[in-house]
């Protein structure tokens, strides 16, 4: 959760990247790595070359790290940015992304699953004693 509203930070009020580091509970590197990106619009630079982002950086921060925590790769994040949405209440394209996402989640498990009962069973034959080779030796 970031640690400033963007009341708190007055969202016309230019902040250090540092500031929005702190902010948003992310490194500095991070707020580079999505400028570079396109996630986030490269800031407009002060007198002495600092970069000066607007306050309402904080909230498309806020929605990266929501769709992030949602499963979303930067690249999908990057193309419902570009779509225009802005938040994840949003309905449309985000709900059938996320729809994708719970489908593709669903096979995952199920694959784990299914491994998870294989290394059982393996477990289970070896008597938890297997050692280098076991497998090859019982064929």
């Amino acid at each position: 959760m970031l640690a400033l509203s963007m009341r708190e930070s007055g969202s016309e009020t230019p902040m250090t990247i540092g500031r929005i580091a702190r902010a948003a509970g992310l490194s500095i590197d991070t707020l580079r790595f999505y400028e570079r990106r396109g996630l986030i619009a490269k800031p407009r630079r002060n007198f002495s070359g600092y970069r000066m982002y607007r306050g309402d950086v904080l909230s498309r921060l806020s929605f990266i790290a929501d769709a992030k925590r949602l499963g979303f790769s930067l690249r999908e994040i990057k193309d419902l940015l570009s779509q225009g949405i802005s938040s994840t209440l949003e309905c449309g394209a985000l709900t059938r992304k996320a729809e994708v996402k719970l489908v593709e989640m669903t096979a995952e498990i199920h694959r784990l699953s299914r491994l998870r009962r294989s290394l059982r069973a393996i477990v289970e034959r070896c008597g938890g004693a297997c050692t280098p080779g076991y497998a090859r030796r019982r064929k």
